[in-house]
Protein backbone atom coordinates (compact mmCIF):
# COMPACT_ATOMS: atom_id res chain seq x y z
CA UNK A 1 0.00 0.00 0.00
CA UNK A 2 1.59 3.51 -1.13
CA UNK A 3 0.90 6.77 0.59
CA UNK A 4 2.32 9.83 -1.38
CA UNK A 5 2.08 13.68 -0.54
CA UNK A 6 2.85 15.82 -2.70
CA UNK A 7 3.50 19.77 -2.28
CA UNK A 8 4.78 22.81 -4.54
CA UNK A 9 5.88 26.11 -3.95
CA UNK A 10 5.05 28.59 -7.06
CA UNK A 11 4.10 32.11 -7.03
CA UNK A 12 0.77 31.81 -5.39
CA UNK A 13 1.72 29.25 -2.60
CA UNK A 14 3.16 29.92 0.87
CA UNK A 15 6.19 31.96 1.07
CA UNK A 16 8.27 29.92 3.91
CA UNK A 17 11.82 32.43 3.43
CA UNK A 18 9.83 35.70 4.00
CA UNK A 19 7.66 33.66 7.34
CA UNK A 20 10.40 32.04 8.95
CA UNK A 21 13.10 33.71 8.52
CA UNK A 22 16.90 33.09 7.09
CA UNK A 23 17.14 29.33 8.53
CA UNK A 24 14.02 28.75 5.73
CA UNK A 25 15.14 28.44 2.00
CA UNK A 26 11.57 28.55 0.38
CA UNK A 27 12.02 25.47 -1.32
CA UNK A 28 9.01 22.77 -2.00
CA UNK A 29 12.10 20.32 -0.24
CA UNK A 30 11.34 21.93 3.23
CA UNK A 31 8.40 18.69 3.52
CA UNK A 32 11.41 16.85 4.10
CA UNK A 33 11.49 18.40 7.36
CA UNK A 34 7.97 19.29 8.36
CA UNK A 35 8.23 14.60 7.97
CA UNK A 36 11.69 14.94 9.65
CA UNK A 37 12.89 12.32 6.51
CA UNK A 38 15.87 13.53 4.07
CA UNK A 39 14.37 13.91 0.49
CA UNK A 40 18.43 12.37 -0.63
CA UNK A 41 17.66 9.31 1.29
CA UNK A 42 15.94 6.09 0.86
CA UNK A 43 14.57 4.91 4.27
CA UNK A 44 13.59 1.43 5.99
CA UNK A 45 11.83 0.96 9.63
CA UNK A 46 11.04 -2.47 10.89
CA UNK A 47 7.27 -2.58 12.04
CA UNK A 48 5.47 -5.38 13.58
CA UNK A 49 3.58 -6.26 10.36
CA UNK A 50 6.88 -5.67 7.93
CA UNK A 51 8.60 -2.73 7.02
CA UNK A 52 8.31 0.95 6.21
CA UNK A 53 9.71 2.65 2.95
CA UNK A 54 10.19 6.07 3.07
CA UNK A 55 11.68 7.62 -0.46
CA UNK A 56 11.01 10.91 -2.50
CA UNK A 57 10.02 10.24 -5.75
CA UNK A 58 10.37 13.78 -6.49
CA UNK A 59 12.03 16.64 -4.81
CA UNK A 60 12.76 19.53 -6.58
CA UNK A 61 12.75 23.82 -5.15
CA UNK A 62 9.02 24.00 -7.04
CA UNK A 63 7.42 20.26 -6.14
CA UNK A 64 8.55 17.62 -3.73
CA UNK A 65 6.86 14.38 -3.05
CA UNK A 66 7.16 12.15 -0.34
CA UNK A 67 6.16 8.47 -0.47
CA UNK A 68 5.57 6.15 2.65
CA UNK A 69 5.28 2.52 1.04
CA UNK A 70 4.54 -0.25 3.37
CA UNK A 71 5.54 -4.04 2.45
CA UNK A 72 3.19 -6.01 4.77
CA UNK A 73 4.28 -9.50 5.78
CA UNK A 74 0.71 -11.47 6.23
CA UNK A 75 2.14 -14.59 7.32
CA UNK A 76 4.38 -12.86 9.66
CA UNK A 77 1.04 -11.26 11.24
CA UNK A 78 -0.69 -14.69 11.54
CA UNK A 79 2.42 -16.20 13.18
CA UNK A 80 3.12 -13.10 15.57
CA UNK A 81 -0.81 -13.43 16.54
CA UNK A 82 -1.83 -10.17 14.59
CA UNK A 83 -3.92 -12.02 11.67
CA UNK A 84 -6.11 -13.35 14.14
CA UNK A 85 -7.17 -10.66 15.75
CA UNK A 86 -9.14 -9.27 12.09
CA UNK A 87 -9.62 -12.38 10.38
CA UNK A 88 -12.26 -15.54 11.65
CA UNK A 89 -11.41 -18.10 9.39
CA UNK A 90 -7.95 -19.90 9.06
CA UNK A 91 -7.34 -19.43 5.15
CA UNK A 92 -8.40 -15.74 5.57
CA UNK A 93 -5.99 -14.81 8.30
CA UNK A 94 -3.34 -16.09 5.44
CA UNK A 95 -5.07 -14.83 1.78
CA UNK A 96 -6.72 -11.23 2.42
CA UNK A 97 -6.09 -7.46 0.83
CA UNK A 98 -4.05 -6.43 4.22
CA UNK A 99 -0.59 -6.28 1.88
CA UNK A 100 -2.07 -4.12 -0.62
CA UNK A 101 -4.46 -1.60 0.52
CA UNK A 102 -4.70 1.20 3.19
CA UNK A 103 -5.96 0.23 6.46
CA UNK A 104 -5.38 0.31 10.16
CA UNK A 105 -2.03 -0.48 9.62
CA UNK A 106 -1.23 2.67 7.08
CA UNK A 107 -1.88 4.24 10.44
CA UNK A 108 0.42 2.63 12.54
CA UNK A 109 2.77 3.88 9.96
CA UNK A 110 2.35 7.34 10.16
CA UNK A 111 1.88 7.27 14.01
CA UNK A 112 5.27 5.96 13.83
CA UNK A 113 7.72 6.78 10.82
CA UNK A 114 5.91 10.86 10.75
CA UNK A 115 5.48 10.56 14.88
CA UNK A 116 6.95 14.08 14.67
CA UNK A 117 5.11 15.42 11.78
CA UNK A 118 1.80 13.97 13.70
CA UNK A 119 2.78 15.62 16.62
CA UNK A 120 3.14 19.00 15.10
CA UNK A 121 6.68 19.04 15.81
CA UNK A 122 9.60 19.85 13.79
CA UNK A 123 13.48 20.52 15.24
CA UNK A 124 15.03 22.09 12.70
CA UNK A 125 12.06 24.66 10.92
CA UNK A 126 10.15 24.83 13.70
CA UNK A 127 8.34 27.66 12.18
CA UNK A 128 7.43 25.76 9.51
CA UNK A 129 4.73 23.48 11.61
CA UNK A 130 1.81 26.25 11.53
CA UNK A 131 2.27 26.70 7.87
CA UNK A 132 -0.65 26.22 5.77
CA UNK A 133 0.69 25.08 2.38
CA UNK A 134 -0.52 23.24 -1.18
CA UNK A 135 -0.73 19.45 -0.07
CA UNK A 136 -2.03 16.70 -1.46
CA UNK A 137 -2.28 13.15 -0.28
CA UNK A 138 -3.05 10.03 -2.46
CA UNK A 139 -3.68 6.86 -1.26
CA UNK A 140 -3.40 3.69 -2.75
CA UNK A 141 -5.56 1.75 -2.39
CA UNK A 142 -8.39 2.65 -0.22
CA UNK A 143 -11.04 0.27 0.56
CA UNK A 144 -14.63 1.85 0.68
CA UNK A 145 -17.85 0.02 0.10
CA UNK A 146 -20.11 2.69 0.54
CA UNK A 147 -18.22 3.64 -2.71
CA UNK A 148 -17.28 7.87 -3.82
CA UNK A 149 -20.46 8.93 -1.34
CA UNK A 150 -19.42 7.73 1.47
CA UNK A 151 -15.67 9.07 0.52
CA UNK A 152 -16.79 12.44 -0.11
CA UNK A 153 -19.01 12.52 3.52
CA UNK A 154 -15.72 11.83 5.15
CA UNK A 155 -13.34 14.04 3.62
CA UNK A 156 -15.40 17.21 1.73
CA UNK A 157 -16.31 18.43 5.47
CA UNK A 158 -13.08 19.30 6.29
CA UNK A 159 -12.56 20.94 3.23
CA UNK A 160 -10.61 18.43 1.13
CA UNK A 161 -11.37 18.30 -2.63
CA UNK A 162 -11.95 14.20 -3.27
CA UNK A 163 -10.62 12.86 -6.31
CA UNK A 164 -11.57 9.12 -6.87
CA UNK A 165 -10.40 6.85 -9.28
CA UNK A 166 -12.75 3.08 -8.82
CA UNK A 167 -10.38 -0.17 -9.49
CA UNK A 168 -12.46 -2.32 -11.79
CA UNK A 169 -12.78 -6.25 -10.42
CA UNK A 170 -11.12 -8.79 -13.22
CA UNK A 171 -14.05 -9.76 -15.68
CA UNK A 172 -13.54 -13.28 -13.98
CA UNK A 173 -15.68 -11.48 -10.75
CA UNK A 174 -17.95 -9.60 -12.16
CA UNK A 175 -20.54 -10.99 -10.70
CA UNK A 176 -19.22 -9.64 -7.34
CA UNK A 177 -20.37 -6.53 -8.19
CA UNK A 178 -18.84 -3.00 -8.39
CA UNK A 179 -14.81 -3.08 -6.92
CA UNK A 180 -14.75 -1.20 -3.32
CA UNK A 181 -11.02 -0.82 -3.96
CA UNK A 182 -10.39 2.82 -4.99
CA UNK A 183 -7.35 5.58 -5.91
CA UNK A 184 -7.74 8.68 -3.62
CA UNK A 185 -6.37 12.18 -4.14
CA UNK A 186 -7.06 14.99 -1.31
CA UNK A 187 -6.18 18.35 -1.45
CA UNK A 188 -6.28 20.55 0.62
CA UNK A 189 -4.09 24.00 1.61
CA UNK A 190 -3.45 23.12 5.17
CA UNK A 191 -0.25 21.61 7.92
CA UNK A 192 0.96 18.85 7.29
CA UNK A 193 0.18 18.25 10.84
CA UNK A 194 -3.43 18.60 10.20
CA UNK A 195 -3.32 16.99 7.21
CA UNK A 196 -1.57 13.47 9.14
CA UNK A 197 -4.51 13.83 11.66
CA UNK A 198 -6.85 13.52 9.49
CA UNK A 199 -5.39 10.64 7.68
CA UNK A 200 -4.53 8.99 11.37
CA UNK A 201 -7.79 8.71 12.25
CA UNK A 202 -9.87 8.57 9.13
CA UNK A 203 -8.14 5.83 7.10
CA UNK A 204 -9.37 3.51 9.42
CA UNK A 205 -12.86 4.15 9.57
CA UNK A 206 -12.67 2.48 5.98
CA UNK A 207 -11.30 -0.38 7.70
CA UNK A 208 -13.55 -2.51 8.91
CA UNK A 209 -11.22 -5.14 10.28
CA UNK A 210 -8.35 -3.35 12.76
CA UNK A 211 -5.17 -5.51 13.39
CA UNK A 212 -5.16 -5.02 16.80
CA UNK A 213 -7.03 -4.84 20.33
CA UNK A 214 -9.32 -1.53 20.07
CA UNK A 215 -9.97 -0.15 24.29
CA UNK A 216 -9.74 2.92 25.82
CA UNK A 217 -6.22 3.54 24.86
CA UNK A 218 -7.90 3.39 21.22
CA UNK A 219 -10.87 6.10 22.43
CA UNK A 220 -8.02 8.28 23.88
CA UNK A 221 -6.50 8.37 20.68
CA UNK A 222 -9.12 9.12 18.61
CA UNK A 223 -9.95 12.22 21.05
CA UNK A 224 -6.50 13.64 20.96
CA UNK A 225 -6.46 13.33 17.35
CA UNK A 226 -9.77 14.14 16.87
CA UNK A 227 -9.30 17.93 18.86
CA UNK A 228 -10.84 20.50 17.29
CA UNK A 229 -12.51 19.20 14.45
CA UNK A 230 -14.12 15.61 14.93
CA UNK A 231 -17.12 16.99 17.41
CA UNK A 232 -18.33 19.39 14.76
CA UNK A 233 -17.88 16.79 11.93
CA UNK A 234 -21.50 15.87 9.93
CA UNK A 235 -20.56 12.20 10.46
CA UNK A 236 -19.15 12.27 13.50
CA UNK A 237 -21.11 8.87 15.04
CA UNK A 238 -19.95 7.12 12.04
CA UNK A 239 -16.73 7.77 12.02
CA UNK A 240 -16.37 6.82 15.88
CA UNK A 241 -18.52 3.84 15.49
CA UNK A 242 -15.73 2.60 12.98
CA UNK A 243 -12.67 3.82 14.53
CA UNK A 244 -13.44 1.86 17.44
CA UNK A 245 -14.27 -1.06 15.49
CA UNK A 246 -18.08 -0.50 16.47
CA UNK A 247 -17.80 -1.39 20.58
CA UNK A 248 -20.36 -0.08 21.30
CA UNK A 249 -19.58 0.92 25.38
CA UNK A 250 -16.56 2.98 23.86
CA UNK A 251 -18.16 4.65 21.15
CA UNK A 252 -20.93 5.66 23.36
CA UNK A 253 -18.35 7.45 25.48
CA UNK A 254 -16.38 9.04 23.12
CA UNK A 255 -19.02 10.80 21.65
CA UNK A 256 -20.74 11.80 25.01
CA UNK A 257 -16.87 13.99 25.33
CA UNK A 258 -17.52 14.67 21.86
CA UNK A 259 -20.66 16.51 22.33
CA UNK A 260 -19.74 18.13 25.28
CA UNK A 261 -16.64 19.49 23.04
CA UNK A 262 -19.47 20.83 20.60
CA UNK A 263 -21.69 22.15 23.16
CA UNK A 264 -18.82 24.43 24.78
CA UNK A 265 -17.64 25.54 21.75
CA UNK A 266 -21.22 26.64 21.13
CA UNK A 267 -22.05 27.95 24.17
CA UNK A 268 -18.10 30.13 24.07
CA UNK A 269 -19.50 31.34 20.89
CA UNK A 270 -23.13 32.32 21.80
CA UNK A 271 -21.81 34.30 25.45
CA UNK A 272 -18.39 35.74 24.60
CA UNK A 273 -18.75 39.56 23.55
CA UNK A 274 -15.92 39.82 21.29
CA UNK A 275 -16.51 36.34 19.55
CA UNK A 276 -17.27 35.89 15.74
CA UNK A 277 -20.96 35.46 16.13
CA UNK A 278 -21.37 38.74 18.33
CA UNK A 279 -19.03 40.86 16.39
CA UNK A 280 -21.30 40.10 13.36
CA UNK A 281 -24.31 40.88 15.27
CA UNK A 282 -23.00 44.07 16.24
CA UNK A 283 -21.95 45.23 13.03
CA UNK A 284 -25.21 44.68 11.83
CA UNK A 285 -27.94 45.56 15.17
CA UNK A 286 -28.14 49.28 14.30
CA UNK A 287 -29.92 48.45 10.92
CA UNK A 288 -31.67 45.14 12.47
CA UNK A 289 -30.50 43.70 9.60
CA UNK A 290 -31.17 40.53 10.64
CA UNK A 291 -35.20 40.97 10.75
CA UNK A 292 -34.95 42.55 7.21
CA UNK A 293 -33.81 39.71 6.00
CA UNK A 294 -36.17 37.21 7.31
CA UNK A 295 -39.35 39.80 6.49
CA UNK A 296 -37.91 39.58 3.03
CA UNK A 297 -37.38 35.93 2.58
CA UNK A 298 -40.98 35.52 4.33
CA UNK A 299 -42.66 37.87 2.05
CA UNK A 300 -41.04 36.09 -0.88
CA UNK A 301 -42.10 32.80 0.21
CA UNK A 302 -45.65 33.94 1.32
CA UNK A 303 -45.91 35.49 -2.36
CA UNK A 304 -45.31 32.27 -4.35
CA UNK A 305 -47.76 30.55 -2.32
CA UNK A 306 -45.88 27.50 -1.01
CA UNK A 307 -47.29 25.59 1.55
CA UNK A 308 -44.33 22.71 2.38
CA UNK A 309 -40.88 24.52 2.66
CA UNK A 310 -37.27 24.29 3.82
CA UNK A 311 -35.26 26.12 6.02
CA UNK A 312 -31.55 24.77 5.06
CA UNK A 313 -28.93 25.98 7.40
CA UNK A 314 -31.61 26.56 9.52
CA UNK A 315 -29.46 27.66 12.90
CA UNK A 316 -31.08 28.51 15.89
CA UNK A 317 -34.72 28.53 14.38
CA UNK A 318 -35.11 32.46 13.52
CA UNK A 319 -36.69 32.05 10.37
CA UNK A 320 -38.96 28.90 11.49
CA UNK A 321 -40.31 30.97 14.37
CA UNK A 322 -41.79 33.44 11.83
CA UNK A 323 -43.24 30.85 9.62
CA UNK A 324 -44.73 28.93 12.23
CA UNK A 325 -46.99 31.80 12.71
CA UNK A 326 -48.53 31.66 9.60
CA UNK A 327 -51.22 29.30 8.70
CA UNK A 328 -49.74 29.06 4.96
CA UNK A 329 -46.92 26.88 5.65
CA UNK A 330 -48.47 23.63 6.62
CA UNK A 331 -45.13 21.71 6.92
CA UNK A 332 -42.05 23.22 7.55
CA UNK A 333 -38.49 21.15 7.55
CA UNK A 334 -35.34 22.75 9.04
CA UNK A 335 -32.41 21.30 7.96
CA UNK A 336 -28.19 22.05 9.95
CA UNK A 337 -25.55 20.48 9.42
CA UNK A 338 -24.90 21.65 13.65
CA UNK A 339 -26.39 19.29 16.64
CA UNK A 340 -26.05 22.21 18.86
CA UNK A 341 -28.09 24.50 16.47
CA UNK A 342 -30.57 22.42 15.85
CA UNK A 343 -31.37 21.47 20.09
CA UNK A 344 -31.15 25.35 20.78
CA UNK A 345 -33.74 25.53 18.06
CA UNK A 346 -36.03 22.91 18.99
CA UNK A 347 -35.96 24.48 22.74
CA UNK A 348 -36.39 27.88 21.73
CA UNK A 349 -39.42 26.91 19.45
CA UNK A 350 -40.69 24.95 22.37
CA UNK A 351 -41.28 22.15 20.30
CA UNK A 352 -42.05 19.59 22.92
CA UNK A 353 -44.33 21.97 24.45
CA UNK A 354 -46.96 22.68 20.92
CA UNK A 355 -50.09 20.90 21.36
CA UNK A 356 -50.33 17.98 18.82
CA UNK A 357 -51.80 19.21 15.97
CA UNK A 358 -49.06 21.65 15.53
CA UNK A 359 -45.85 19.41 16.11
CA UNK A 360 -46.66 17.82 12.78
CA UNK A 361 -45.99 20.98 11.11
CA UNK A 362 -42.28 21.33 12.15
CA UNK A 363 -39.51 18.97 11.54
CA UNK A 364 -35.71 19.49 12.56
CA UNK A 365 -33.31 17.62 10.59
CA UNK A 366 -29.82 16.59 10.92
CA UNK A 367 -27.90 16.76 7.53
CA UNK A 368 -25.51 18.40 5.06
CA UNK A 369 -25.99 20.42 2.34
CA UNK A 370 -22.73 18.27 0.55
CA UNK A 371 -25.00 15.55 0.37
CA UNK A 372 -27.71 14.12 -1.64
CA UNK A 373 -31.16 13.82 0.77
CA UNK A 374 -34.29 11.93 -0.33
CA UNK A 375 -35.80 14.14 2.88
CA UNK A 376 -34.93 17.30 1.07
CA UNK A 377 -37.38 16.23 -2.38
CA UNK A 378 -40.90 17.07 -2.79
CA UNK A 379 -41.19 20.26 -1.26
CA UNK A 380 -42.89 23.86 -2.89
CA UNK A 381 -39.53 26.44 -1.95
CA UNK A 382 -36.55 26.63 0.22
CA UNK A 383 -35.03 29.60 1.84
CA UNK A 384 -31.36 29.50 2.33
CA UNK A 385 -30.21 32.41 4.35
CA UNK A 386 -26.31 33.50 4.92
CA UNK A 387 -25.51 29.83 4.35
CA UNK A 388 -23.54 29.70 1.11
CA UNK A 389 -20.94 32.34 2.36
CA UNK A 390 -20.09 29.49 4.84
CA UNK A 391 -19.10 26.58 1.94
CA UNK A 392 -15.78 26.67 0.51
CA UNK A 393 -15.93 27.20 -2.70
CA UNK A 394 -14.55 24.12 -4.16
CA UNK A 395 -17.53 22.73 -2.46
CA UNK A 396 -20.72 24.92 -4.07
CA UNK A 397 -20.46 22.35 -7.05
CA UNK A 398 -22.03 20.13 -5.17
CA UNK A 399 -24.16 22.27 -2.84
CA UNK A 400 -25.79 23.59 -6.53
CA UNK A 401 -26.48 19.74 -7.04
CA UNK A 402 -27.95 18.76 -3.88
CA UNK A 403 -30.49 21.56 -4.11
CA UNK A 404 -31.09 22.50 -7.36
CA UNK A 405 -31.25 19.43 -9.20
CA UNK A 406 -31.51 16.74 -6.43
CA UNK A 407 -34.26 18.92 -3.88
CA UNK A 408 -35.47 20.84 -6.80
CA UNK A 409 -37.95 22.94 -5.10
CA UNK A 410 -40.31 25.29 -7.26
CA UNK A 411 -39.19 28.36 -5.47
CA UNK A 412 -35.40 28.86 -3.87
CA UNK A 413 -34.60 32.33 -2.28
CA UNK A 414 -31.17 32.63 -0.97
CA UNK A 415 -29.63 35.34 0.65
CA UNK A 416 -25.89 36.43 1.10
CA UNK A 417 -23.77 38.99 2.30
CA UNK A 418 -23.09 41.92 -0.49
CA UNK A 419 -18.76 42.19 0.35
CA UNK A 420 -19.30 46.29 -1.45
CA UNK A 421 -21.04 46.82 1.68
CA UNK A 422 -18.27 46.09 4.11
CA UNK A 423 -16.90 49.43 3.49
CA UNK A 424 -19.87 51.14 5.74
CA UNK A 425 -19.31 49.29 8.93
CA UNK A 426 -16.89 51.48 10.83
CA UNK A 427 -15.88 48.96 13.12
CA UNK A 428 -15.36 46.21 10.08
CA UNK A 429 -11.23 46.07 9.52
CA UNK A 430 -11.04 47.36 5.09
CA UNK A 431 -10.52 43.82 3.77
CA UNK A 432 -12.30 41.51 6.74
CA UNK A 433 -15.45 39.19 6.65
CA UNK A 434 -18.08 39.93 8.66
CA UNK A 435 -17.80 36.33 10.17
CA UNK A 436 -14.84 34.58 10.81
CA UNK A 437 -16.60 31.24 9.32
CA UNK A 438 -16.86 33.08 5.86
CA UNK A 439 -14.85 31.11 3.00
CA UNK A 440 -15.94 34.46 1.12
CA UNK A 441 -18.20 37.26 0.77
CA UNK A 442 -19.03 38.28 -3.02
CA UNK A 443 -19.67 40.96 -4.53
CA UNK A 444 -22.90 42.41 -6.36
CA UNK A 445 -21.65 41.10 -9.74
CA UNK A 446 -19.81 38.19 -8.22
CA UNK A 447 -23.23 37.21 -6.61
CA UNK A 448 -25.49 37.89 -9.93
CA UNK A 449 -22.71 36.05 -12.44
CA UNK A 450 -22.71 32.48 -9.94
CA UNK A 451 -26.69 32.47 -9.71
CA UNK A 452 -27.11 33.38 -13.21
CA UNK A 453 -24.82 30.59 -13.98
CA UNK A 454 -26.78 28.00 -11.60
CA UNK A 455 -30.33 29.10 -12.61
CA UNK A 456 -28.99 28.33 -16.52
CA UNK A 457 -27.21 25.40 -15.68
CA UNK A 458 -30.38 23.52 -13.62
CA UNK A 459 -33.44 25.17 -15.55
CA UNK A 460 -34.39 27.92 -13.37
CA UNK A 461 -35.64 31.52 -14.07
CA UNK A 462 -33.45 33.87 -11.61
CA UNK A 463 -34.58 37.67 -10.03
CA UNK A 464 -32.34 39.99 -7.90
CA UNK A 465 -33.86 41.92 -4.45
CA UNK A 466 -31.93 43.92 -1.91
CA UNK A 467 -32.32 43.29 1.11
CA UNK A 468 -31.42 46.39 3.60
CA UNK A 469 -30.75 50.59 2.95
CA UNK A 470 -29.32 50.54 0.49
CA UNK A 471 -26.18 53.02 -0.75
CA UNK A 472 -26.46 54.47 -3.71
CA UNK A 473 -22.49 53.39 -4.71
CA UNK A 474 -22.19 50.28 -2.64
CA UNK A 475 -25.55 48.76 -2.62
CA UNK A 476 -27.75 46.79 0.07
CA UNK A 477 -25.36 45.17 2.95
CA UNK A 478 -27.71 42.01 2.16
CA UNK A 479 -28.28 40.51 -1.39
CA UNK A 480 -30.87 38.04 -2.17
CA UNK A 481 -31.68 35.93 -5.38
CA UNK A 482 -35.11 34.31 -6.03
CA UNK A 483 -35.07 31.20 -8.22
CA UNK A 484 -38.56 29.88 -9.53
CA UNK A 485 -38.40 27.01 -11.90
Amino acid sequence: MLLTITTSRGPTTHDPAATHGPAADGSATELGYLLHKNPAKCQSFELSFGLAHVFYPEATARRCTAALLLDVDPVGMVRGGGGARFREGVLDQYVNDRPFVASSLMSVAIAQVFSSALGGRCKERPGLVDVAMPLTAKICVLPCRGGREFLTRIFEPLGYAVETVRHPLDERFAEWGESPYFTVTLSKTTTVCELLTHLYVLIPVFDHHKHYYVGDAEMDKLLAKGAGWLASHPEREVITYRFLKHAPSLARQALAQLEAEDATVEAALDEAPNSPKADEESLERRISLNEQRIDAVLAVLRGCGARRVLDLGCGEGKLIRELMKARQFEQIVGMDVSVRSLEIAAERLGLDRLPEHQKGRVTLLHGSLMYRDKRLAGFDAAAIVEVIEHLDPPRLAAFERVVFEHARPATIVLTTVNQEYNALFEKLPAGAFRHSDHRFEWTRAQFRGWAGGVAERFGYGVRFLSVGPEDANLGPPTQMAVFEA
